[in-house]
């Protein structure tokens, strides 16, 4: 066994990754404080080929130092737009025809184990500040809340940790749907 060196992962130019078909999934970040969090939203969803990631409120935008150290470059292929408030991001998602999916742990959420995404439709997934989570003025304007199971003690992850897995699983689950079986 032996490690693939950088020009065998077949990596595409960020020209090809703005033109490459993508599921239909976004990624919203609600007053993330923390701008190496927000670098590691560009790298995942770079990884991931999401839609585009939008940035409310405080949340850090490039060019910004601590952005560009654990982005890595990906602020050039991700598509990426600011909003002042994350309430108008959301009202223009859903008139772009976007479900709006907050991951929180709300009274009514579901495991995001348990979510079945539904073929054609487009999702947008909504992450909260480090501290506070989701702001409580987003909750009213979320279709549906997921929360990803956990078994420790602490309850809670990391926000670019949380990002890392629920858009993996979503992004997974979308390109599923829309395969043929």
């Amino acid at each position: 066994m032996r490690k693939l060196v950088t020009d065998e992962l077949n990596r595409l130019r960020p020209d090809d990754f703005k033109a490459l078909e993508k599921p239909g999934l976004c990624v919203v970040l609600d007053h993330v404080r923390s701008a190496l969090n927000v670098g590691s939203f560009f790298r995942t969803c770079d990884a991931f080929a999401i839609e585009k990631l939008l940035l409310c409120g405080i949340t850090a935008c490039p060019p910004n130092r601590e952005i560009m150290k654990t982005a890595i470059g990906s602020t050039e292929s991700v598509t990426w737009q600011y909003f002042e408030d994350t309430v108008s991001c959301i009202r223009a998602l859903k008139a772009e025809g976007y479900l709006i999916l907050g991951v929180e742990q709300t009274d009514e959420s579901i495991f995001i184990t348990d979510f079945i995404p539904q073929p054609s439709s487009k999702y947008a997934l909504v992450f909260g500040n480090e501290v506070y989570g989701l702001s409580e003025n987003t909750l009213p304007f979320l279709d549906l809340c997921l929360e990803i199971p956990q078994y420790g003690t602490k309850h809670s992850l990391n926000v670019s940790v949380c990002g890392g897995i629920a858009i993996w699983e979503i992004s997974e689950k979308i390109r599923r749907s829309a395969s043929p079986a």
